[in-house]
């Protein structure tokens, strides 16, 4: 956490005390379905559906995900309830500690010895129970981790299979056989009238997450479309009257668990300092050499002369850039005072122009000294987990682009019954400033009072929800032409104080 520096937190937190937010009145007393119809609804979809924050799903994020509040609107118009699979736990489960406690959802923490804020566990978690309820009674078949594979094949019913998913095998109507697209189509056949569906995300954000240093977890185009389709099928053809609302992907660079680390400013703890130091200066005192050697020599045309000179490395420790590997600089190799040579390691300092995206988890190798000590610079044999580089970063921007594109004409394909929402354009409003309700912003962050995200960064809080379930009913009252109420995001929980 030493390495992280979120700024203003603690001073916007703090002002969150002499804050005044407004509640507007409903203005729609009397509601109207239009020509669509709020009876019962079903959502199927991953994470964000089953409302996971903070690294982990719990009874407050449950109960304020954007599927809770939308079906809560819809009663003013009809709409009936909407069951969801309680996890029953406080804190959720965010990972287990090495000696394998659980530990619960993340919070914002304040460091006592460097006054720095960051996420940590809030203690002790619990682990997953299976559902206890009525399954058949369920509307909300959100499960976190699936991707459009996964909801169409039959769960593995073994723990510690790849393909196991305890959040799927909790709520499973029958686990091992069933799937969740099917469990969420069973519903939507008894009687449902409108669903929504959200998935795809983890077809691309879990090889981000993972520094893209994994390829198979970056679904193909080809299985992507075809999967959405086959999934996107199987709901429209269990009701032929329902009709639904279809949500696309956010860009990762909406989201604040790549942002939060700049690796242009990295403060260098005081213990490490002397030692790095004295490695920079010996490393500059060989580049220097190699660097006079070069212009001196008259062999060497001039044009290739900068090609071949190597840049010094910094030594400001107060804002200090990562080292990283870089094939393409040139061989060096100096002489030393005993006959013997030395080969300057292929290192420099990371630059505006790389664009490399840290992410939160990239804490764990800084820790360890990743891009710190010369002898370990950032680079894709021993650290490409834990960073985005820029080629890396504009594959995933791509296929995010192709997936949406997929997802746009699955929509476009089913005008009377289906609804694109954009939730992509939605959270680039809200990193633009412009996304507010009674007076009061809705930042691209995880800062109280405003930020949009959860402590992990990738998932919407639930003041969050409460602006997207808002944005949701903007658009299904301008295409159905119903006229269902907002609801008030500013009485939704954001993310809680530092502690």
């Amino acid at each position: 956490m030493k390495y992280i520096t979120y700024q203003f937190i603690v001073v916007v937190a703090m002002l969150m005390f002499g804050c005044q937010y407004e509640f507007p009145d409903n203005v729609n007393e009397q509601s109207a379905s239009g020509e669509a119809d709020f009876t019962k609804m079903v959502a199927v979809g991953n994470s964000i559906t089953a409302g996971y924050m903070d690294g982990a799903l719990y009874d407050r994020g449950q109960q304020n995900a954007f599927t809770v509040i939308l079906a809560e609107q819809m009663k003013a118009a009809g709409g009936g309830d909407f069951n969801i699979p309680h996890i029953n736990s406080e804190n959720g489960l965010y990972s287990l500690s090495p000696d394998g406690t659980p530990l619960g959802r993340l919070v914002l923490t304040t460091d006592p010895h460097t006054g720095t804020v960051g996420p940590a566990p809030i203690g002790p978690g619990e682990l997953p129970s299976p559902f206890a309820g009525d399954k058949t009674a369920l509307n909300n078949f959100g499960v976190p981790g699936v991707t459009m594979a996964t909801v169409l094949i039959p769960e593995i019913a073994i723990p510690n299979h790849l393909l196991f998913n305890p959040m799927y095998a909790r709520m499973a109507s029958n686990p091992g056989t069933s799937t969740l697209i099917g469990d969420a189509a069973a519903a939507l056949a008894d009687g449902g009238t409108f669903f929504s569906f959200w998935l795809g995300s983890n077809d691309v954000y879990g090889y981000a997450l993972g520094g893209a240093a994994n390829p198979s977890l970056l679904t193909s185009n080809e299985n992507f479309q075809m999967q959405l389709n086959a999934a996107i099928g199987t709901m429209l053809n269990a009701n032929a009257a329902a009709k639904g609302i279809i949500m696309n992907i956010p860009s990762i660079d909406l989201l604040p668990h790549f942002n939060l680390i700049n690796p242009l400013a990295i403060s260098l703890p005081e213990a490490i300092r002397p030692e790095l130091g004295m490695g920079i200066a010996q490393l500059n005192m060989a580049i220097s050499g190699w660097n006079t050697a070069v212009q001196a020599n008259p062999q060497i045309p001039e044009p290739l002369k900068a090609s071949l000179i190597r840049p010094l490395l910094s030594d400001d420790f107060d804002a200090y850039p990562l080292l990283i590997l870089d094939p393409a600089l040139s061989d060096a190799v100096v002489p030393l005072p005993r006959g013997e040579t030395f080969s300057i390691p292929k290192i420099r300092n990371i630059s505006q122009d790389d664009e490399i995206k840290l992410p939160l988890t990239a804490q764990v190798a800084l820790a360890q000294g990743m891009g710190i000590n010369p002898l370990s610079p950032l680079n894709e044999v021993q650290y490409d987990a834990f960073y985005l580089s820029k080629v890396e970063q504009e594959e995933i921007r791509t296929k995010i682009n192709t997936f949406n594109g997929y997802i746009t004409a699955a929509a476009q394909a089913q005008p009377e019954r289906l609804l694109l929402i954009d939730i992509d354009d939605f959270l680039t409003q809200v990193s633009q400033g412009t996304v507010s309700f009674g007076n009061v912003s809705l930042t691209a962050s995880i800062t109280p009072p405003t930020g949009a995200f959860s402590v992990d960064g990738i998932h919407p809080n639930g003041r969050a929800h409460a602006f997207i379930a808002n944005f949701i009913i903007e658009k299904i009252n301008e295409k159905w032409g119903a006229t269902l109420p907002k609801t008030n995001p500013n009485a939704f929980p954001g993310n809680d104080l530092p502690r």
